[in-house]
């Protein structure tokens, strides 16, 4: 039976941050999944039986054409924070869900020719330092596609005012996925993304 407990990992230090003291750059997700998944686990709150499941979801999307990552890493090494994603395609899992909903609202035609921000998290104690605005605007600055689009919780959380800010829109919202107990947003944004002066994410 799965349990709702949460993981209780151990966090990297947390110290007084600049823009210089955390290296966004190139990560083999594949080889750190393990540290990527306990930052999610304590940026989104998943149990140890969900962090199970994610795994092998995360390895499978890797192996996708284009599928990219970035990692947010402190001076010591440590991994605080990730991003990847994938040109989207029709096929995969995601796009067959959200597309009855965009098409709803007529902007299916956003499934074609975008970059699926597929997860983005930081851990709690390094958010509101702009890692979330870097590492989606430096994932994203590199896609050949003309847009972006991903999901997030529907509700008025951080993580949506920054995308908001970037420059993403609602295309659809109470999204339903299988298993996930909140609705969802479907959002998206041309791309380059929009700067900010003062980022927080």
């Amino acid at each position: 039976m799965a349990t709702r407990e949460r993981l209780n990992r151990p966090a990297p230090p947390t110290y007084a941050l600049t823009m210089a003291d955390v290296v966004v750059q190139a990560l083999d997700l594949a080889a750190r999944v393990d540290e990527a998944l306990a930052v999610q686990a304590l940026a989104f709150g998943l149990s140890e039986d969900e962090v199970a499941i994610r795994r092998p979801i995360v390895l499978r999307h890797l192996t996708a054409p284009g599928a990219r990552a970035l990692g947010a890493l402190t001076p010591a090494g440590h991994l605080v924070g990730f991003i990847y994603g994938l040109p989207n395609d029709r096929g995969q899992w995601w796009s067959t869900v959200v597309e009855p909903y965009l098409r709803r609202a007529g902007h299916d035609a956003w499934l074609d020719g975008a970059f699926t921000i597929t997860e983005l998290h930081v851990h709690p104690g390094y958010q509101r330092h702009g890692i979330g605005a870097r590492l989606i605007t430096t994932l994203t600055d590199a896609a050949a596609e003309p847009r972006s689009i991903l999901s997030a919780v529907d509700t008025d959380s951080p993580a949506r005012a920054l995308y908001h800010r970037l420059g993403y829109r609602d295309l659809a919202r109470g999204v339903l996925f299988p298993s996930a107990p909140s609705p969802y947003a479907v959002m998206g944004a041309p791309l380059p993304l929009r700067r900010l002066h003062a980022a927080a994410g």
